[in-house]
């Protein structure tokens, strides 16, 4: 009598490891091996389990995580339903970013798979970064990615290659293209603030914030000019504003921050901007403290617009739609250069880089979902429990 133990929502590959559908596993099983079958010794899910087990358990580069697999060969045979214990060498490893993994497909999956598993947030930040590990000792330049990031879920709903011959501004209209905006808040620095990202994000039910600098000159100078101190002429009042206002005071790292934030509705028309509901005057002024006295203050005044109304976003709340952009550099940059050492790990070839930052960006996902906010905390824990971060890769995420 033949009979199966496998729930509804599970599979089981060629070596027998049980899997949730909607696992990350499961998309490693779709992921296509150019590698001829003769002399292949590891399947590439192996392999790129193998990866993602070593980073969940901190370890940062090829020649780490194959050190790491041949310390923990048994259990990850186990684990893994392998006939032998023996590991893969790390120039194995280094050609899965190399030569194997083909970009375009490994992204669309990794971005199929964000998808299913993030119920998705109200607010996306959108910023670049480079890769500098990718670059080469006779190039000044280095391979250069912009991010797409849920702020609220804290993963990445889409990353693409920024050309050499471009810059992000042309890269951003096909970033968004990945990613369902609508009823969503964009938000980006001084370099997104553009009529067509603008109206692009309008046409498809979201909304922007962005930052306003010099690179817009007009626009920055208007805003400017309407946020002025009044300095009525003797026997003229003063001009009637809509302006409207909000502060917070925030301590922490050793310093005070307040921040101040002005808005008014008496651009849209003038400005013509695609969407355009608010612009913003924010200062922010810094107190260093040490042993109870101010030993620095400095101050930083901002300009920006959105097509958030009034309706949506009152001052206050604009300030944490502000203040939650910079996440993407605390979440996601400062991690994968810091606890990760993206940038201290050479890869230079092809588009390897690019394919270890997404893989970066699927592990803190993971981490996330896993119930930690510290992610140095998290890879010290799951290098002391292989079995809890092998479940974490098989597993659906209504069942992390």
């Amino acid at each position: 009598m033949e009979y199966s133990t496998l729930r509804p929502w599970q599979e089981i590959n060629e070596n027998g490891v049980i899997y949730d559908a909607s696992s990350l596993y499961a998309y490693f099983q779709r992921i296509s091996d150019p590698r001829k079958a003769r002399g292949k010794r590891y399947h590439l899910t192996t392999l790129l389990a193998l990866i993602f087990l070593g980073k969940l358990s901190g370890k940062d580069t090829p020649v780490e995580i194959a050190d790491w697999a041949s310390n923990h060969a048994e259990a990850l045979a186990r684990h893994l339903k392998l006939k032998r214990t023996r590991m893969p060498h790390h120039n194995t490893i280094r050609r899965v970013f190399q030569n194997i993994l083909d970009e375009a497909e490994f992204d669309r999956l990794m971005r199929d798979y964000q998808r299913q598993a993030v119920k998705g947030g109200e607010q996306l930040a959108m910023d670049g970064k480079t890769l500098r590990g990718t670059r080469l000792a006779a190039e000044e330049l280095a391979d250069q990615v912009l991010s797409v990031y849920d702020v609220d879920e804290q993963c990445v709903m889409a990353q693409i290659a920024v050309d050499r011959k471009e810059n992000e501004i042309v890269a951003a209209p096909r970033a968004l293209e990945q990613v369902a905006i609508a009823g969503k808040i964009i938000t980006g620095d001084a370099m997104h603030a553009q009529r067509a990202l603008s109206a692009q994000i309008v046409a498809r039910g979201g909304d922007y914030l962005w930052v306003v600098k010099e690179n817009q000159e007009r626009l920055y100078r208007d805003i400017e000019r309407l946020f002025a101190p009044d300095k009525p002429k003797p026997g003229f009042g003063r001009t009637t504003t809509d302006f409207l206002q909000a502060e917070t005071v925030n301590k922490g790292h050793g310093r005070i921050e307040k921040r101040q934030i002005q808005t008014s509705t008496m651009l849209n028309d003038y400005l013509d901007w695609p969407g355009l509901k608010q612009v913003y005057r924010m200062e922010r002024h810094f107190t260093w403290i040490r042993q109870g006295k101010a030993i620095k203050t400095s101050r930083e005044v901002e300009y920006g617009i959105t097509s958030l109304s009034r309706e949506k976003a009152l001052p206050k709340r604009l300030l944490q739609v502000r203040r939650k952009h910079w996440q993407i550099e605390t979440g996601l940059h400062y991690r994968r250069d810091v606890t990760f050492r993206e940038d201290a790990t050479r890869m230079t070839k092809g588009a390897a880089g690019r394919i270890l930052a997404t893989i970066h960006n699927l592990v803190l996902a993971l981490i996330k979902r896993a119930g930690f906010h510290n992610a140095a905390q998290a890879r010290r824990w799951f290098d002391g429990h292989l079995d809890q971060a092998f479940a974490l890769l098989v597993s659906g995420d209504s069942r992390l």
